[in-house]
């Protein structure tokens, strides 16, 4: 994306030669007595060099029927040479001039982070092919190559590591701060910049369908998707402008044929209000503060497809979640071991262990983590068994043990008291999974087992409170007892358990017609027919998944559940910095045709004031660009 200094831009050439010769006139005709004729020829020339670009513009806007600015600068600079005002004519299209290549820096620097976000990939590669190192585009790098990636360079696609370990700051793709440590079987990003180690990884991707180029396609089409302001705005301006037009004729014709006003006079007042009616402002006042608010979300980690979801989130009045991964880690772990008999926690862990080690149960590799964590070597295992839907069995030094669900104890016929009784209640009533751990005659001890809430889930959710959000829902397909345990310690307002993936469609429904929008959190995966139904889809955590990236309106690129909160406050800053900007466009064009109308402004200043405005939109859509998610995570309440 290179591009030529703005100051040596053929527009902005044309321009500095047209300003500085209306100066240069300006002062000779006022301090050295310029004759009138060479200071009209001086005017005439700067026209005729500012003037080129826009009379390119107003007449492919006449050949498409459209009425713009910049024919309503041409109609200005006819008239005020009509009336023998050179320098007013030469005064409009500099100053036209000036605004516009101003405006186009500005909206420029607003979407410096698409353009930072091609920089960000390296554009060669080095391949390893038959033995040698290949220096090549990375375009040309095709799936199945092997990529070597030397410490602290950028990885320049995504792939699969094969060999090596390292680290990898995965900030571009993810805005997560800390490197990731990366060894064979891990995914890396192209983008993203390796630490201290070799990796030589298995190209994934083609250059052009990486994850970083999926992001680029995405903040670059964000301003075509366009929300209700946007549309109110272009809507106006198709009204409006037509209608500014008649009331400049109007103004003519009335005061001249039926009141006897000087002619030359409601010519000057109407080209005054056909300058200042098209507002630059009021155009950029949508677009600008999208562009800015959608790359500063993908600085962060944040994908928005659009205004349109920019704007929806912002007035979000119910915030539903998946249970499993998205407010829960997804992965059981072992929370409790409660030895009831003479055998230690860990004597307890190492047989259950031993046994899981041959069992396909969803639940073994939670009891195999948490004795590998804790360095318990598992003892042999001899006649093991499977009992199906209820646990297994096997023999450790000719005693034969049984590990299961309550059920099988049951079925075992071994008693089990009071206390033993309470402590399954209270653990089962806490969400978790109890597993039993015996012989044929006695319980041994309890294994309780549970999907852990994320580390920051309940702080996130306090905060998603204190945007304004009414409600905050948990859907899940878990029984009612551990959906309500969870949803209990992480303070949401209502937990919908034992949903299938149509019930979740339903419950969504039921949300939206008693609450209103409704933005539904899910892995952009299994959530898809619920992502679908909500107003706004939030894919979370979906770094390399294509079908996320695709399918949800905004995907979370961390396993983070601050960056929702983040993505929520932004939005309404957004939305906030385009009612401004609306707001002050209207106010602005309303006083500038009531003082043009009374004669009180001269052309030359009504432009002025026009294209300034412009400028101030833009300058406070920019602010946005400051925003930043560590400083929407520590306040409270904005």
């Amino acid at each position: 994306m290179s591009k030529s200094k703005w100051w040596k831009q053929p527009r902005t050439v044309l321009l500095i030669i047209s300003g500085i010769t209306t100066v240069f006139t300006l002062i000779s005709e006022l301090f050295l007595g310029l004759p009138e004729i060479w200071a009209v020829a001086l005017y005439g020339v700067a026209i005729i060099i500012g003037g080129i670009y826009p009379a390119k513009s107003a007449w492919m806007d006449l050949r498409r029927r459209k009425l713009s600015i910049n024919t309503l600068l041409i109609v200005g600079v006819i008239g005020a040479i009509y009336l023998g005002l050179w320098e007013e004519a030469a005064g409009l299209v500099v100053i036209f001039s000036l605004g516009e290549v101003l405006e186009a820096y500005a909206v420029n620097k607003a979407r410096d982070s698409v353009r930072a976000l091609v920089e960000l990939a390296p554009r060669e590669a080095t391949v390893l092919r038959e033995g040698r190192e290949v220096r090549i585009l990375a375009d040309e790098v095709e799936i199945g190559d092997r990529v070597l990636i030397r410490p602290g360079e950028k990885i320049p696609v995504d792939g699969v590591v094969v060999s090596g370990t390292s680290t990898a700051d995965q900030s571009t793709i993810t805005g997560e701060s800390i490197p990731v440590a990366k060894i064979s079987g891990d995914e890396v990003y192209a983008s993203t910049m390796n630490g201290r180690g070799a990796l030589e990884i298995e190209v994934t991707k083609l250059a052009q369908d990486t994850t970083l180029s999926k992001i680029i396609e995405l903040v670059a089409n964000a301003q075509g998707d366009k929300g209700k302001a946007q549309r109110f705005s272009e809507r106006f301006g198709e009204v409006y402008t037509p209608i500014m037009y008649v009331i400049a004729v109007l103004m003519v014709v009335i005061p001249t044929l039926f009141f006897g006003q000087p002619f030359d006079t409601w010519l000057y007042r109407a080209l005054i209000v056909l300058v200042v009616s098209c507002s630059c402002s009021l155009v950029l006042s949508v677009p600008v503060a999208v562009v800015t608010g959608v790359g500063n979300a993908a600085r962060n980690g944040v994908m928005v497809k659009g205004g349109s979801y920019m704007e929806t989130a912002s007035h979000i009045q119910v915030v539903a979640f998946d249970k499993t991964g998205t407010l829960t880690v997804g992965k059981p772990s072992v929370t409790d071991i409660v030895s009831v008999s003479d055998l230690s926690k860990e004597k307890l862990l190492g047989i259950a262990g031993a046994l899981e080690k041959l069992s396909e149960h969803p639940l073994a590799e939670a009891i195999l983590q948490e004795a590998s964590k804790r360095n318990i070597n598992l003892p042999g295992v001899e006649e093991f068994d499977t009992l199906t839907g209820r646990g297994a069995k096997g023999s450790i030094n000719r005693t034969t043990y049984y590990i299961g669900s309550p059920r099988l104890f049951s079925e075992l016929n071994v008693k089990l008291n009071q206390d033993q009784l309470k402590q399954i209640e209270t653990l089962q009533g806490q969400g978790k999974t109890v597993t039993l751990l015996g012989t044929a005659d006695l319980v041994l001890g309890l294994i309780a087992i549970a999907d852990r809430p994320k580390e920051n889930a309940k702080q996130a959710i306090q905060r998603l409170k204190t945007t304004g959000v009414k409600r905050i829902v948990m859907l899940t397909g878990d029984n009612r007892l551990t959906g309500e345990a969870i949803g209990r310690e992480l303070g949401v307002d209502e937990v919908r358990a034992e949903l299938l993936p149509e019930d979740k469609i339903t419950a969504i429904k039921e949300l939206q017609k008693k609450y209103g929008l409704v933005a539904m959190v899910g892995d952009g995966v299994n959530d898809a027919p619920a992502l679908a139904q909500a107003d706004v889809g939030i894919a979370m955590g979906v770094q390399g998944t294509d079908v996320a990236l695709e399918t949800a309106d905004i995907a979370l690129m961390q396993d983070n559940l601050d960056q929702l909160v983040y993505l929520i406050k932004l939005s309404r800053k957004t939305v906030a910095k385009i009612h401004q900007n609306i707001g002050f466009s209207l106010a602005l064009v309303a006083l500038l045709i009531v003082t043009a109308l009374t004669g009180v402004m001269s052309l030359t200043t009504g432009l002025l004031l026009n294209e300034g405005s412009a400028l101030v939109v833009i300058a406070n859509a920019m602010v946005l660009r400051k925003y930043q998610m560590n400083k929407a995570n520590a306040i409270g309440n904005e």
